[in-house]
Order: structure tokens, then sequence, then C-alpha cells
């Protein structure tokens, strides 16, 4: 799965779910001054500012496979070291970071256990090495409007659901096998206050990751019922949404 999409175009469908999310991982992790630390799978950028903002943009790297969302990145953070690669191969000598995180990314890694691999590799010994993911297996993600509403078109669900690291134990298993040690994990629940429909469902119009695909790919008349089911559920607005994360760290 890739994001070939602007990076304005992912702020608006999941930058106002990742951006509290990114800081809530990044107060867990508590980087001091001093350190350096590495976005894997950095996307525009929601966790990479966070990490400029505490420990300065010389102190941080950031690596996606996007190249539109490379040069958003670049773009937004000047001074930070932002390259295009994929996690099985990050850019970078062992132990140079203190800190490496991956924010909503693993589920998308072909492979997670060598991403984290890697990512343990580029972190000092003693060093967080940490991720996030939605809980995808209990229905918990910002798209589970969109997902409910596809069940009415197509019964069995989508395989978003069922990507790779869904639970909080599935990634904490995964850092294990990566050599991550003395793993833990917390739920970090993200609300949002969407102030009408529209502006809640349009994003998901403009084939970003697999939802917006999947809507792509749907014919006109099957969209719109989807739609309307959405619709039905949420109202007109204004409306919350709250969304959980399932947070793992441990050290490298």
């Amino acid at each position: 799965m890739t994001f070939e999409v602007a990076g304005e175009a992912y702020d608006r469908f999941m930058g106002r779910y990742s951006g509290p999310l990114a800081a809530d991982l990044a107060s867990w992790l508590a980087p001091s001054t001093g350190q350096r630390a590495i976005d894997v799978g950095c996307g525009p950028g929601a966790l990479t500012g966070v990490l400029v903002d505490r420990l300065g943009a010389d102190a941080v790297a950031a690596v996606d496979p996007s190249g539109p969302f490379v040069e958003a990145c670049r773009a937004r953070f000047p001074g930070v070291d932002v390259r295009q690669g994929t996690a099985d191969s990050l850019p970078f000598d062992d132990d140079t970071f203190d800190v490496a995180a991956a924010c909503l990314v693993v589920h998308f890694m072909p492979d997670p256990v060598a991403g984290l691999t890697e990512m343990v590799r580029v972190t000092s010994a003693g060093g967080w090495v940490a991720a996030t993911v939605w809980d995808l297996a209990g229905s918990r993600a910002p798209m589970w409007p969109v997902w409910d509403a596809f069940g009415v078109i197509r019964p069995g669900g989508l395989a978003e659901e069922r990507l790779p690291a869904g639970t909080g134990g599935e990634l904490q298993r995964m850092l294990g096998a990566a050599g991550v040690r003395d793993v833990e994990s917390v739920e970090m629940p993200v609300t949002v206050t969407h102030g009408t429909f529209e502006e809640w469902w349009t994003p998901y119009l403009e084939g970003v990751g697999p939802i917006g695909e999947e809507l792509a790919a749907l014919s006109p008349p099957d969209r719109r019922r989807v739609e309307d089911v959405c619709r039905d559920r949420l109202g007109p607005g204004p409306f919350d949404l709250t969304a959980v994360a399932y947070a793992a760290r441990g050290r490298a």
C-alpha cells in the first residue's frame, strides 16, 4: 500500500487524528534536548513536527516511501533530514538515534517485523523504539463509520480491518520479535469534533489510503449508499468521533 497523494489531502483525511496522536506519543516517549530521533513512515510530518518542537530540526530525521509526502515534510520542516525510503531498509547507520518511532505505519509495512528490526538497528542501545496502530480489530479506527456502512453493500467487511498489527497484543509481539526489550503498551484515544457531515465525509473521496481506494472503486450509486448510511448514523453535525490507537514502546 502506497500513499501517492498530496500531503494536504492526507492531512484532511487523517491528519486531524494523527496530529493529536503524534503529540501523545511524543509525550509518552519524552525525548530530551541533546537526543536524536527518527520518524519512520513520516507522511507529511505529524510526528516529525512534534519532534522538531522538542529537539530542534537538526536533531530529527524522517523517512517515507511516498514522494509527495517526502516533499511535503521537507517543505514544512526545513533542516530536518527527510529521505525517501522504506522501513525495512532505513538509509541510516547503526546506532544513529536515541528514539525511533512509527506513528500509524506498522500495519502498512510489507514486513512489519523487518521494519521494526531496522528501527532497532538504527537506535542506540537503551533508546526507545515505539509505534502506534489504530485498533483495527476492535473497529475503533477513525474510519469505523465507513467500514460499518460498507457492510450494508458488501457483507464480510473490508481488507483494511484485517491489516497486520491491528491489536495491542500483536504490536507488542512484533516489537519483541524485532528485538525490542521490555515492551509495554497503552491505549491512546483521540476525539475529534467535526463541524459538519460534509467536512468529515469529503476527505474520504480523495482516494487516500485503502478506504479511499475502496470508495473510489465503487459505482456512484453504491458510493452514495455508503454516504447515506453514514449520514443517517452521524447526522448533519457537529458531532464528535473517538478513535483509539495502541501505542507500544520498548528499549533497543
